[in-house]
């Protein structure tokens, strides 16, 4: 039976008030309370966007990189005032969300690659369009300062990133992505990963595997726990704390890594999680790579950076992983931000598992 609009609005209107009180009256539900939204994933042809929404960049190395795409067939766009600068960012603020919004409505690209990290994402958080982003859903690669937009993205947008190696230093170094992170980056991002030779669907996502020359991650508490994955930058989530962006942990992964900080600053950041309430509901804890402390902070060094860990994260009676391959390091494993994963920690090791596809096949 087809109802006369006002109807179907008071309907409409009854339900989400419904809504609003089982779930406690302060804050409707999301449109993707139910799951996150998935990117295409990228095919060979595709045309992928290069941007700077965070600090300037690298010509050089962004030429390296834009190469070694082409080299593999894919199409590069790129604004024509791709290496400005303002300060230490990539232009103002109104020119790098700009720049954002552009190419998640270019019907065009397919994805969109910011070219590194560095200063400034943060700025521009309140200047995107979410619901626009929702409407264009698209690969987003990025790690460090892109934090900020995997934090903004998942929350206001649902729609699932991935933290991976920047352009400017992966594709774009001299020895391009070492084999494990290419390895990873790939198996997310390309169709033909999803398939084997037949042409036959994979089974749904993928376990890492740590060769002989990548240290594998250790525990700190043992246990089986599965959620979203989210998180980041460890010195970017914790700004974001108190704004509408911030980091939503009930039920999920967390996911940390950190470059140039001593154990006292982590130890700043994760009080601030805590003091938030953002540890009392985690499902469980991957703690990636935290490297090159300032050395000018050894005289802050009677804690190393695994006893903050401990003591932050080694009661919580959920499994805990540290060093995990991920962050500032030259073996980076892609990340889905926002997809389902399982953490088995034992003893003897651990086994980090996507258990679903974090792009939309047909």
């Amino acid at each position: 039976m087809r109802y006369p609009d006002f109807v179907r609005n008071m309907l409409t209107g009854s339900i989400l008030l419904a809504i609003t009180i089982f779930t406690g009256g302060c804050q409707m539900l999301p449109v993707w309370a139910t799951g996150p939204i998935k990117p295409a994933p990228l095919e060979i042809g595709d045309t992928i966007a290069f941007i700077a929404p965070a600090g300037n960049l690298n010509q050089e190395r962004m030429t390296l990189a834009k190469q070694r795409l082409e080299e593999m067939g894919f199409i590069i766009k790129q604004p024509d005032d791709l290496f400005r600068q303002y300060g230490y960012l990539a232009g103002t603020d109104e020119r790098r969300a700009q720049e954002i919004m552009d190419a998640f409505t270019d019907p065009d690209v397919k994805a969109i690659f910011p070219g590194t990290g560095g200063y400034g994402t943060t700025r521009i958080l309140d200047r995107l369009d979410y619901k626009t982003i929702r409407k264009n859903p698209k690969i987003l690669i990025g790690f460090s300062d892109i934090t900020g937009l995997h934090l903004a993205i998942n929350r206001k947008a649902g729609l699932v990133t991935f933290h991976t190696p920047n352009p400017q230093y992966g594709l774009g170094s001299e020895t391009n992505l070492s084999d494990f992170s290419a390895k990873y980056f790939w198996r997310a991002l390309l169709k033909s990963s999803y398939y084997d030779d037949q042409g036959n669907r994979l089974t749904p996502g993928w376990t890492y595997d740590f060769p002989k020359d990548v240290p594998a991650p250790k525990t700190l508490a043992t246990g089986t726990a599965r959620g979203r994955l989210i998180g980041g930058n460890a010195s970017l989530v914790a700004p974001t704390m108190g704004t509408p962006y911030e980091i939503q942990t009930k039920g999920k992964i967390l996911f940390l890594e950190d470059v140039r900080e001593a154990p006292y600053r982590i130890d700043r950041y994760l009080s601030n999680l805590k003091l938030a309430g953002k540890l009392d509901q985690l499902n469980g804890v991957i703690l990636g790579k935290f490297t090159q402390a300032d050395k000018s902070e050894d005289h802050h060094s009677e804690f190393s950076m695994k006893d903050v860990f401990e003591q932050y994260f080694g009661d919580l009676g959920i499994p805990v992983v540290y060093d995990f391959p991920a962050g500032h390091y030259k073996y980076n494993a892609t990340l889905p931000i926002g997809a389902m994963v399982e953490l088995e920690a034992t003893e003897d090791g651990c086994k980090i598992t996507v258990l679903e596809d974090p792009v939309k096949l047909p």
